[in-house]
Parts: structure tokens; sequence; C-alpha cells
């Protein structure tokens, strides 16, 4: 429940401090399917989903690229997923993800916690999610999450490339929720 008006909640005695992002949930209860939710996750790790991200990991874990410019190898990596994207699509191998029952509007967000906009969650049970993250490569963050409340998620699993960006994102929307109120 809000507090006069600030932008914390409190579940369980546990204080949530929450910013507003308007971010995209595919969601559905684990059940019977958690095995499947797994392997799904798993597949969308950083070493599966992208092995030009796993090559560029190891050439700098080697020192290969202590003399480049890493803005613009960045750039030329993402510019190299981008066509592996187009090739694909041509080829007609589309990713497919695995179906899930709920799509939502995630109202906000915290560095462990999210907030449903329009709630619909069974408290204490878990449940498997990808959340389409605005960062820069833009991709989907598969999630394990337990329901709070009927809005209220905490994340139990997200991979630690996918933690570091959420992080981030958090951070920034922090930032400019800072901005807006000067």
């Amino acid at each position: 429940m809000a507090r006069d008006g600030d932008n914390k909640d409190w579940v369980k005695g546990v204080e949530m401090r929450f910013v507003k992002a308007p971010l995209e949930i595919d969601f559905q209860e684990c059940d019977d399917r958690y095995e499947e939710f797994k392997r799904e996750f798993d597949k969308l790790s950083e070493s599966d989903e992208d092995p030009v991200g796993q090559w560029l990991k190891m050439a700098k874990a080697r020192g290969e690229t202590s003399d480049s410019d890493q803005v613009l190898l960045t750039l030329v990596t993402e510019l190299h997923r981008k066509l592996d994207t187009l090739t694909k699509l041509v080829k007609g191998e589309e990713v497919s993800y695995l179906s899930l029952k709920n799509s939502q509007m995630i109202d906000s967000i915290g560095y462990e916690y999210f907030k449903l906009k329009d709630g619909g969650l069974i408290p204490q049970k878990e449940y498997y999610a990808r959340i389409s993250l605005p960062v820069f490569p833009k991709r989907e963050v598969p999630i394990f999450f337990r329901a709070y409340s009927l809005d209220i998620a905490e994340i139990l699993l997200i991979h630690e490339r996918d933690e570091k960006d959420w992080n981030s994102y958090v951070a920034a929307r922090e930032r400019a929720m800072i901005r807006e109120m000067k």
C-alpha cells in the first residue's frame, strides 16, 4: 500500500521502492510446466542466444580487445547481431518463444520487484515470464518470479547479464523521475 503519495509499497513488512516504468510482460503460473519454462530460460541465456556476444566476451578475457575502441566494438557486434537476425528472418528461422497465457503492462519497477498495472496474480505462486526490456540491445528478458500480492512480484531468477541491465534500467528510470521532480 502506498503511503502519503510516495513511491513505496509495504508488503509483509518489506519496504519496496518503485519507479514508473511502462514495460510489457508475458507470464504464466509455473505449475506442471516448470521444466519446460526452465529450458526456455536456459536457452535464452547469453551464451545460447548470443554467440557473437559470447565470442566477444572470450576475446576480452584473452586481452585481444585491449587496443580496440570499446564503443565501436560494441556497435559493430550489435550490427553483426542484426545481420544474424535478418539472415534468420530471410531463411524463415524465426526465434519462437513458448506461449504464455497472460500479457500485461508493468506499472512500476524496483531492483528486485515489479508491480503489474492490472494485477491478477495469485499470492505465493511462482510464475515464468518474459519482459521486453528497452536496453541496448533491446531483448526479451526471461525471469521467474513469486507473487507477493495481486499486483506485486519479487524476481526470483534472472540471468546475470539481464540483472545488470535491469538494475541499470531501474537506475535510469530513477534519475528520470528525479529530473522530472526538479
